[in-house]
């Protein structure tokens, strides 16, 4: 009896370690063996008679994507949380599945959105470039002062699982928390923390983060219009590409209306609007809030748990619909 052909399975980028033997024990597996995303032509290429594909949100899952995969492609896996570069309604009609990777990254990305409060709060990104450049210093009553954050009002607009976590870290820093959402939560899940509408939300805000998913709804939510509500001297961190408008945000900062704000996502990566590179008080990550090897690995892991079960002819794990 001649044997069944492994299911081929395109993987667009370079996986955690350990992640992926379990696909290529099952599967014909290729791979594109690099930290950066596949040429839009080449991937178009790749996708070809692929069964599923494991997906970043670099790669665009469009017509032209599924035209190029053929009728053969079962499901697209995407590695990340966020499923904006998804078409859902053009996977639905063709009967493609989607999943993304939930859950797995939310301690590791809340973690992240803290360490980019207390380095805005604190100028310390300032602080290290003024050391590395040789510049004298020495300790001074009103140098590089930042802001406490004890007592301080934040705002969380996003309460899903990771802005849940952030505003679970600061009880630790005694601050009062305000979130908005499209819906108030039950007392249980709110972490103590008061639903506002988003204008009053923003206007009690000091310190504002950022963690609502980007779509139709959220793209430029925060605009200059939004952003002029904030208390003079606040702080932003964007924990989403999209939903601030990233130039109304370099503008907000050269005008002294924001002390600091703090980015790790941008809505054009891996392009940084100079506008923000121009500002010393903002601070820029390349998009590192789940960037924990323990993170990475159950991303990957799950991303290929709903390979996996969807090719032996099951459902996703984490299923992503329209």
């Amino acid at each position: 009896m001649t044997p069944q052909p492994l299911p081929p399975v395109l993987v667009t980028r370079r996986l955690a370690p350990g992640v992926i033997e379990r696909l290529t024990a099952h599967h014909a597996v290729t791979r594109h063996d690099s930290d950066l995303p596949m040429p839009r032509a080449e991937l178009l290429a790749a996708v070809h008679g692929r069964s599923a594909v494991v997906t970043t949100l670099d790669d665009v899952v469009d017509d032209a994507f599924l035209d190029a995969a053929g009728p053969g492609l079962r499901i697209v896996a995407n590695h990340a949380v966020g499923h904006h570069n998804v078409d859902l309604a053009a996977c639905a009609a063709r009967g493609v599945l989607v999943s993304n990777t939930p859950g797995v990254l939310t301690a590791a990305t809340a973690d992240m959105a803290w360490a980019l409060l207390l380095a805005a709060t604190r100028r310390l990104g300032e602080g290290e470039r003024w050391l590395r450049s040789g510049r004298p210093w020495a300790w001074a009553p009103n140098f590089l002062l930042g802001l406490e954050l004890a007592g301080t009002p934040l705002g969380v607009l996003g309460m899903g699982r990771i802005g849940q976590a952030v505003a679970r870290r600061a009880r630790a820093f005694d601050m009062p928390v305000s979130y908005h959402n499209r819906r108030e939560l039950p007392p249980g899940q709110a972490e103590g923390a008061a639903w506002l509408p988003l204008d009053d939300l923003l206007a009690r805000s000091t310190v504002l983060v950022v963690t609502c998913p980007l779509g139709d709804a959220t793209r430029h939510l925060l605009d200059a219009r939004r952003l002029a509500l904030l208390p003079r001297g606040a702080v932003v961190v964007s924990m989403t590409a999209g939903v601030v408008d990233e130039e109304a945000l370099a503008a907000a900062l050269e005008s002294g209306a924001l002390f600091a704000a703090a980015v790790d996502n941008f809505e054009r990566e891996p392009a940084v609007p100079s506008a923000l590179l121009a500002q010393e008080r903002a601070v820029l990550a390349p998009h590192l809030g789940s960037a924990t090897v323990r993170t990475r690995q159950a991303m990957g892991g799950l991303a290929v748990d709903n390979v996996l079960a969807v090719l032996a002819g099951g459902a996703p794990v984490t299923p992503v619909t329209v």
